[in-house]
This record gives structure tokens, C-alpha cells and sequence, in this order.
């Protein structure tokens, strides 16, 4: 049943205009004080859910965003710092990019921040989606195989390092350590200095395409799974899914148990209200992940017009009102969503964790305002059965 409330800051810094007729995704540009202001909104929004019984804070690694849509390039050193703001809540790393570090130095800097939050910061991995990034960074991207290959063998790197007191690796793209004299011999082995104290360590990837090879590694490594909207259509697939793959492994899973299901969400007095309030910010969320194939059912021709201003819908460009349909979004009263997730846990009796996200482009007193009422008028529902 769920009784762990998270949500996603991808690092927005606040936009001055939303929506369709708003200024285009490629033309924002950003100063750095404004960029460098989303840590501040990151303490505010932490303090808030602190205060509110949430359980995560997830936040996402990117860079090179002048666009102001995602600039948080380093998880663990935010992971620290809002631990010293806050008591209970857990930082999550959604998700550290794999392909763009190296294995041992992104396993040594998990380790420092676990030990220094006293292991109030969530472990998340990830392949990449921003060519931008992940080419720059000197890793493949636009070759899926070859990520892939890449990101497998920097995770098993990992968990080697996290759970051995010592270890070596061969692989195609590693040899660790190298054979080398050090020291008066010959290196033969590697230790993690230091070693995470909280063990094992909780991981979480995202789950999107949900094919049986990534959903089998996941398995394979103990790795819990963030899967993305849609609820009402998701029973067929990732969710189904990653049961599946933990059955092959020999697990017995209950549905929807190691996974945490996101929903964006906004909250009004009426679910006609909650539309009108949502519908810039959607707007303003499709302009920046239809291009990057995160707008399930746009095709080329509506993200060339998402490209542009206005005419979206006479474009053929889905609706707010479609994910709404599916259940990917929620706009409406508090009572709207905790019944909302009252059939999720009826259908998913294993979930425990639920991921309540405020679009791309919502304003830090909006997200502010939003989490406050959720911890007043929904959470109590599910947190005092823990």
C-alpha cells in the first residue's frame, strides 16, 4: 500500500512566460545568477516537504541547460547540503548518468554523501537521453547499443565496489585496476575508500522501455524501477513487466512492489479550475520533452509544431485533457486524488512509493503552495497506516 510520498524537482528555474504563445524552448536564454538561483528554489522546496512528512525529494542530473528547463549538474553535493536544511527527508538522485562519469569516482562520491547525510540520499542511475550531454561528456548516446553496453558494465563496477572489501574488473571497457607496479607490487585489486556504511545500497533506475533485457539487469542487481504516467493503461505494461523479469529471476513480487509510479498533479477547488491553472505549464512541459520523445502520442509533425508559437491544437498536438484521460496527469480536488490513489493501491498492492510531480515550468510558490496542500489533504489518508 502506499505510504511513501515523493516528488521530482528537475531543476526549472522560474520561467516569466508559459505556455504555447509563450516564448519557444530553443529561444530562452538564462543568466547565470538566474540559473544559479534553482539551488534556493531546491532549499525552499526541501524545507517544505520536510516539514510535510514527505519521504523523497528526487532531483535530476543534466547539463549545459542555458534554456533554465534542468540545471542541477551535481546530485550528491545538493545531496549533502539539503541535509543540513532538513531533518527526515531523503535526497534522491533521479538519476545519476552513468555514461557521463566515471563508475569508481561516481562510487566514491555516492559514498561520502551517504555517509555525510547519514544515509538520507537515494542512490538513482540512469543511461541519458540528452545528446547534448552525453556526447559532449565523450560517451554514445545516439549509438543505443553501445550506451547500453557502457551503462551495464559501469553498473556492475558499482555494486562490485559497493559490497567487496576488495575487487578487479575485466571488461571491454574497463580493466581494473590497471597491471601496474605500485608501491613495491604488483596491483592486482582495488577498495572502494571509503565504502557506502548503509548497505546495500538502494537503487532506482527509470523504467521506459521496459524490454526485457534492461528489466532482467534491473532485477539481476537488486535495482527498483521509477516508471512514468499513465496508470490506467500501465497494467500491461512496465508494471506487469518488471514483476515478470523478477519472476524469471526466481522472486515472488506482489504488482507494482520496487516501483514508485509518477503523476503530475495540480490541485484546485474545482477540476475545471486545476485545468485552467495546468494548462500553460503542460504546455510549457511538451515544449520541452516532445523533442525529446517524452510527449507519448506526438508524432514529427506535432513536435514541429510545438516548435513554434500557437496553432498547437489545430496541429493535431495531444491535449492536457488526453493525459488526464489516461491518468499520466491529475487536475482536480484533493479528494479527486486521493481516490485516484486509492485505485492505484487496489490495483497495485505492492506499491509503496508514489512520485507526485509538479510540470516542468511551475513556479517555486506554486510548487510550494502544491506541496503544502497535498501534505495537509492527501498524505494523511495513506501515512498514518505506516
Amino acid at each position: 500500500m502506499i505510504t511513501k510520498f515523493a516528488t521530482v524537482y528537475p531543476g526549472h528555474v522560474d520561467l516569466p512566460d508559459h505556455g504555447q504563445d509563450a516564448t519557444p524552448a530553443n529561444e530562452r536564454r538564462f543568466s547565470n545568477k538566474e540559473l544559479a538561483g534553482v539551488f534556493a528554489k531546491a532549499e525552499a522546496v526541501a524545507k517544505v516537504m520536510d516539514e510535510g512528512g514527505w519521504d523523497t525529494l528526487w532531483m535530476a542530473e543534466h547539463h549545459f541547460q542555458f534554456e533554465g528547463y534542468e540545471v542541477i549538474p551535481n546530485l550528491l553535493m545538493l545531496a549533502v547540503h539539503l541535509a543540513h536544511l532538513t531533518k527526515n527527508l531523503k535526497t534522491g538522485c533521479g538519476f545519476n548518468i552513468a555514461p557521463m562519469w566515471h563508475p569508481l569516482r561516481l562510487a566514491e562520491d555516492y559514498a561520502v554523501a551517504d555517509i555525510l547525510t547519514k544515509g538520507r540520499t537515494v542512490f538513482g542511475v540512469g543511461r541519458g537521453y540528452h545528446t547534448r550531454e552525453v556526447e559532449t561528456f565523450g560517451a554514445p548516446i545516439l549509438d543505443q547499443n553501445a550506451n547500453r553496453e557502457l551503462f551495464e558494465e559501469q553498473v556492475e563496477i558499482l555494486f562490485k565496489a559497493f559490497n567487496n572489501e576488495s575487487f578487479s574488473h575485466k571488461g571491454k571497457h574497463y580493466t581494473l585496476p590497471p597491471e601496474v607496479p605500485y608501491r613495491g607490487y604488483q596491483l592486482k585489486e582495488l577498495t572502494l575508500v571509503p565504502r557506502p556504511i548503509h548497505l546495500p545500497v538502494e537503487t532506482w533506475q527509470p523504467v521506459v522501455s521496459a524490454g526485457a533485457r534492461g528489466l532482467d539487469f534491473m532485477v539481476r542487481h537488486g535495482i527498483k524501477g521509477a516508471v512514468g504516467g499513465g496508470a490506467a493503461t500501465l497494467q500491461q505494461g512496465p508494471i506487469t513487466a518488471y514483476r515478470d523479469a523478477a519472476a524469471r529471476a526466481g522472486q515472488d513480487l506482489k504488482l507494482g512492489e520496487n516501483l514508485m509510479l509518477g503523476i503530475f498533479f495540480h490541485l484546485a477547488d474545482t477540476k475545471e479550475q486545476a485545468i485552467k491553472d495546468l494548462r500553460p505549464v503542460y504546455e510549457e512541459h511538451a515544449k520541452m520533452f516532445a523533442p525529446l520523445g517524452f510527449l507519448p502520442g506526438a508524432t514529427p509533425a506535432h513536435i514541429e509544431a510545438i516548435s513554434k508559437r500557437g496553432g498547437w491544437y489545430e496541429a493535431g498536438v495531444p491535449t492536457l485533457e488526453s493525459f488526464i484521460e489516461t491518468g499520466a496527469w491529475y487536475a482536480g480536488p484533493p479528494e479527486g486524488l486521493v481516490a485516484y490513489l486509492k485505485d492505484l493501491e487496489n490495483r497495485y498492492p505492492g506499491m509503496e512509493h508514489i512520485n507526485l510531480s509538479t510540470p516542468m515550468g511551475t513556479s517555486q510558490a506554486r510548487m510550494l503552495e502544491q506541496f503544502k496542500w497535498v501534505s495537509d489533504a492527501v498524505m494523511p489518508a495513506f501515512t498514518k497506516r505506516r
